[in-house]
């Protein structure tokens, strides 16, 4: 079964994943979280009836929350198994969903971060260094994001504003909160991969810096370089018109 996550402070909510926002809203009613929880805690789908007299309401009433719940993405439903107590209808019964939601300000990715580590150290070359195998595997995942979102879009050649403006799409999904400073300069207000960027800046910082750059060269913004901006408050790297 999937978790919720919410982590919360103050950020521009540009990007949020819209269907996890509602599931988690559908949770601002005592009733809509106590059957939520103890659907969880059933390990097991449980019916309408159930469901009422865990919270202490009628079959009802616990009906409409329950759909409620299917409509936000928290739960699904199903059928009983066995025999039929109405002609041609059997139980409804309700699981939670399989998969994680997650509502998180600022936005943080760190499943990114934790892929391309994973994928770094399985993959380390001979001769190549740990930090190397990041940055590299780090440029291949940007380079693949690039070639994807070109692919989507169809963009054309890309001019420098137009380019900016197609990575501004992108690295708001990703949580960057890009701000167009001026024409041929894109900032990243916040960067997905902290509090873990302060503990090792170096590291991710550098990693941060080749998947943009992957980005980029995959979808042809050859006139857009990704640059490191050491010491800035929000995130480390720029993307500026190439020099």
């Amino acid at each position: 079964m999937g978790d919720i996550v919410v982590y919360v402070t103050v950020s521009d909510p540009d990007g949020f994943d819209a269907r996890s926002i509602t599931a988690v809203a559908a949770l601002d009613d005592d009733l809509r979280r106590g059957m939520y929880a103890y659907a969880r805690g059933a390990r097991r789908p449980v019916t309408r009836d159930e469901a009422a007299a865990a919270v202490g309401i009628s079959r009802k009433l616990a009906a409409f929350h329950l759909d409620k719940l299917v409509a936000a993405g928290l739960l699904k439903f199903g059928f009983a198994a066995g025999p039929v107590v109405k002609v041609g209808r059997r139980p409804k019964v309700y699981e939670p969903v399989d998969e994680a939601i997650q509502v998180q300000l600022p936005v943080r990715r760190h499943e990114i971060l934790a892929g391309i580590l994973a994928e770094a150290v399985l993959a380390e070359g001979t001769g190549e260094t740990a930090r190397d195998a990041v940055l590299r595997v780090a440029g291949e995942r940007g380079f693949a994001a690039g070639e994807e979102e070109r692919a989507r879009i169809r963009p054309g050649r890309l001019g420098v504003e137009r380019a900016l403006t197609v990575a501004e799409g992108v690295l708001r999904r990703h949580g960057f909160e890009p701000s167009r400073d001026t024409s041929t300069c894109v900032r990243l207000r916040n960067c997905p991969f902290h509090p873990l960027a302060a503990e090792a800046p170096e590291l991710v910082c550098g990693l941060n810096q080749a998947f943009l750059a992957g980005f980029l060269t995959g979808v042809r913004a050859g006139n857009v370089e990704a640059v490191l901006v050491p010491g800035a408050a929000e995130c480390c790297v720029e993307l500026r018109q190439a020099r």
